[in-house]
C-alpha cells in the first residue's frame, strides 16, 4: 500500500494563499460582470470612446515596446558580457525608474520636456515638435517607465546563456556582431519574448506617468487607463467597467502567454 504524502508546512502555505488569490480575482471579474446588466456592458464594449482607447492603447503600447527592446537588447547584453568603468553606477541609473512611482517619473518627464520649464523643451518647441500632452508623450511615458523592466529580463536571459557558444562561434570566423545575430539571439527569443509580452501588458496599463505627461484629454490621449480614470471621474461606471474587464483580459492572457514562454525558457536553458 503505498502512503500519500502530505504537504509540507510550505506547500500547505503555498496552496493556501493560492486558493485565495484565485477566489478574490474570480470575485473581482464577476463583480465586474455583474454590476452591469449584459446589454449595457456589450453597448459600452461598442462604444466609440472604447474602441478609441483600445485603438490608442494597442499602438502606442506596441511602439513603446518596441523601442524597449531596441534599449534593451544592447544595454543588457553589454552589462552581462563586458566589465567597464563605472558598471555598478550604470546599473544604478537603469534600475532608477524602478524604484520611482510613476506620477513621480511623470511630473520628471513634464517639467524635462515642457517648453515652460525646460531648454529642452524650448528647443523642441523652436523646431515645431510639441510631446506634452500628445500621443508622442504616452509613448516616452511608457518607454521611460518600462525599458528597465525589459533590461531585466534581457539581463536575466543573456546570463543564462553560456558564452563558450559565442567563443566557438568567434573561433569559427564569427564577427562579435556576427556570433550575437546568428547564436546567442535565437537563443535568447524565448525569453525576450516573454519580456515583450509582459512589457506590452505593462505599457497597455500605464497610467500614472502617461497622466502626467500626456494629460487626461478624451479622445486625444485616452488609452485604456485613462478611459477607466474619466469615466469613474464622471460617474459613468458602466464605461469605466467596461475598460476594467478589458485591461483584466489583457493583463490574464499577457501573464499566461508570459508564464509559457518562460518555462520554454527554463527547459531550453536549464
Amino acid at each position: 500500500m503505498i502512503k500519500r504524502r502530505l504537504p509540507t508546512f510550505f506547500q500547505a502555505v503555498c496552496i493556501g494563499i493560492s486558493l485565495i488569490v484565485v477566489l478574490v480575482l474570480i470575485a473581482v471579474f464577476l463583480g465586474l460582470i455583474l454590476f452591469s446588466s449584459p446589454e449595457t456592458l456589450v453597448v459600452c464594449l461598442f462604444s466609440e470612446e472604447i474602441w478609441y482607447a483600445i485603438r490608442l492603447s494597442v499602438i502606442t503600447a506596441v511602439i513603446s515596446t518596441l523601442l524597449c527592446l531596441i534599449i534593451a537588447v544592447p544595454v543588457a547584453y553589454s552589462m552581462v558580457r563586458f566589465e567597464f568603468f563605472g558598471k555598478q553606477w550604470v546599473n544604478v541609473l537603469l534600475n532608477l525608474p524602478l524604484s520611482l512611482p510613476p506620477l513621480v517619473a511623470g511630473v520628471a518627464l513634464l517639467i524635462f520636456l515642457s517648453p515652460a520649464t525646460s531648454p529642452v523643451g524650448q528647443f523642441l518647441s523652436s523646431m515645431g515638435i510639441y510631446v506634452v500632452y500628445t500621443s508622442a508623450a504616452i509613448v516616452i511615458a511608457q518607454v521611460f517607465v518600462n525599458a528597465p523592466y525589459m533590461v531585466r529580463i534581457a539581463r536575466s536571459t543573456f546570463s543564462m546563456i553560456s558564452p563558450r557558444y559565442e567563443h566557438v562561434a568567434r573561433t569559427l570566423g564569427c564577427s562579435e556582431v556576427g556570433a550575437f545575430r546568428k547564436i546567442t539571439l535565437p537563443m535568447a527569443k524565448n525569453g525576450l519574448i516573454g519580456g515583450l509580452v509582459i512589457t506590452w501588458s505593462k505599457a497597455m496599463g500605464e497610467f500614472g506617468a502617461v497622466l502626467m505627461l500626456a494629460g487626461a484629454i478624451s479622445m486625444k490621449t485616452e488609452t485604456l487607463p485613462i478611459a477607466l480614470f474619466l469615466n469613474m471621474s464622471t460617474g459613468d461606471l458602466d464605461m469605466a467597467i467596461a475598460a476594467a474587464l478589458i485591461l483584466l483580459i489583457i493583463s490574464g492572457t499577457a501573464l499566461i502567454l508570459f508564464e509559457y514562454f518562460g518555462k520554454e525558457h527554463g527547459d531550453v536553458y536549464a
